[in-house]
């Protein structure tokens, strides 16, 4: 795509605005696959069906995102529809009376229509409101926020987390109820956005409550970018992404349950062709439709600063990562083993210990902090297995996270010990529950043992978690595991196995505390929500604490 760019302050009228999708036709075309849900008359072209998004907020600057159907033929995935010039603008205020920024991008089918500005000269610590237009036709406005200046002295932070959201299994209500809030700096998404599966192929409690598109296994460029344009096309989703920006890194189902630098568990080489053609489809689908920078060309690591207060390394756990061992053949010890790569991991080690920020974030895809099943019973421990991946007969760890690369957690843990870095605190998502976590340099020993870190993990948005896989009320599982976890993990704090959600991340120089929120019920689009539960880790103790108020 091509970008032009103006950065003069002067007004200018607007495009006028003009029916996009007509009002019979608007459910259909969301509710029914994206490439056959396009009945002939139904959209006037061209039409932003997929919101708006920003993300990556700079103090100078932040990046724009969305996805223009300049012709009813051209959905994602289709390699169809001609170039449009897509024009954006950026304001200080809703009605656009006072223009700070503005310029054009060319969306082409090449790029599946998407389209980025990466808008620079704005002020620090601002909220703004951007929009795009294409012939004739606007799209939403939306407010995004740039970043504190890097040397400001920040008294407050508020960031949404959430990971896990399964099309399938429910409604996005948890991204509905974070954008409701209209409290967030920005707003981090740890990892899969999407996920690869067929219809009825990963976890529903039996019963798919909206169908993927397409609804077969996504394995080519056209699948991930369809899948991606469902996703999109939530309204829900679309929702969050106007009211605040995203940071954002990808786990495994952005390209295929416990995926790995050559490979996946659930991919089949050849049958469904070579890996590498398949990493690399999934690669630029995300980038195509993610409002995300590539610091580091073809990866999602990178650091973004919010002035004085915190510095927020953002990983990459499954470009780079050795394949997850078996059961008897391979040791999790090997240090010729890896789940950051060299690179990255000095990369991090080098940024943690050169911060002079007073919280030092890491925005990580899979759970650090050591676990060890314990003693449960086998109809807990079989569920729980097929949750992380594990053998039906148990293990005591989980391959799939830092649990299966332990020389790598080592030495960074012993680097933060060694040089005295204070307050690293880990936000995790993937394991679909919710826990608190002191991150120990010795699990076995804890808590004579130090901690060198905190950890606070959040709930699916949707994604089967233990109650769901058993088809138990939700509770029940909590109940009766999560005494036996914490005696086998003393650093865990607090654990909930049932429940969806998601978490509201508030920082200031003393404390960071997480809020966690449930959700009712996620196959209800009505979903109500409701604070669970609060811990904090205060500034100096690398421990983490329970409070009995949400902030």
């Amino acid at each position: 795509m091509t970008s032009r760019q103006s950065t003069a302050g002067s007004n200018s009228p607007s495009p006028r605005r003009r029916t996009v999708v007509k009002a019979a036709a608007a459910t259909a075309v969301l509710a029914a696959p994206l490439a056959a849900a396009w009945p002939a008359g139904a959209v006037e072209a061209p039409a932003f069906l997929h919101g708006v998004a920003s993300g990556d907020p700079l103090p100078d600057g932040i990046l724009l995102w969305t996805r223009v159907t300049p012709t009813a033929e051209a959905v994602p995935g289709s390699g169809l529809g001609p170039d449009i010039e897509v024009g954006w603008v950026v304001a200080r205020d809703k009605a656009f009376t006072t223009v700070v920024a503005k310029g054009s991008v060319t969306a082409t089918a090449a790029s599946d229509h998407t389209v980025k500005a990466d808008v620079r000269g704005l002020a620090p610590a601002t909220d703004y409101w951007f929009r795009f237009s294409a012939g004739g036709t606007d799209s939403p406005a939306a407010r995004t926020r740039t970043a504190p200046a890097a040397d400001a002295a920040v008294a407050n932070l508020r960031f949404g987390v959430v990971s896990c959201a399964n099309w399938e299994a429910g409604y996005f209500s948890a991204y509905r109820h974070l954008a409701a809030r209209g409290d967030l700096d920005a707003w981090l998404h740890l990892g899969d956005y999407v996920y690869e599966y067929g219809t009825g192929e990963y976890g529903t409690r039996d019963t798919v409550v909206r169908q993927h598109a397409p609804t077969h296994e996504i394995l080519t460029l056209a699948d991930y970018r369809t899948r991606h344009g469902r996703y999109k096309a939530d309204p829900d989703l679309q929702a969050l992404h106007t009211v605040a920006p995203v940071v954002a890194i990808w786990d495994d189902h952005e390209f295929a349950n416990d995926a790995w630098s050559g490979g996946a568990e659930n991919h089949t080489e050849g049958t469904e062709g070579a890996w590498t053609a398949r990493q690399a489809a999934a690669k630029q689908a995300y980038f195509e439709w993610m409002p995300v920078r590539t610091a580091i060309a073809g990866t999602t690591y990178r650091r973004l600063r919010f002035g004085k207060l915190v510095d927020l390394s953002l990983l990459d756990l499954r470009s780079f990562r050795s394949q997850q061992v078996a059961v008897g053949n391979g040791s999790v010890d090997d240090p010729d083993r890896t789940i950051t790569g060299r690179a990255q991991l000095d990369w991090l080690k080098a940024g943690l210990k050169s911060s002079d920020a007073t919280w030092r974030l890491v925005g990580n895809s899979v759970m650090i902090s050591p676990f060890a099943i314990g003693s449960l019973s086998a109809d807990l421990l079989r569920p729980l297995a097929e949750l992380l991946g594990l053998p039906k007969e148990g293990l005591a760890l989980n391959p799939d996270q830092w649990d299966g690369y332990t020389d790598d957690r080592r030495e960074l843990l012993a680097h933060l010990r060694s040089n005295a870095i204070r307050n690293t605190v880990f936000l995790t998502g993937d394991i679909h529950m919710a826990w608190a976590n002191d991150v120990p340099v010795d699990a076995g020993t804890y808590p004579l043992s130090a901690s060198a870190a905190t950890e606070f993990v959040v709930t699916s948005v949707t994604s089967d978690n233990l109650d769901d896989l058993l088809k138990v009320p939700e509770g029940t599982v909590t109940a009766l595991a999560a005494p036996v976890i914490q005696l086998a993990n003393r650093h865990v704090h607090w654990v909930d196995t049932d429940r969806h959600g998601y978490g509201v991340l508030d920082i200031t120089a003393d404390r960071a505390q997480m809020d966690y929120y449930v959700l009712s019920d996620k196959t209800k689009a009505n979903a109500t929500s409701s604070w669970a539960r609060s811990y904090r880790t205060r500034s100096g103790t690398q421990k983490v604490e329970r409070t009995y108020q949400p902030v």
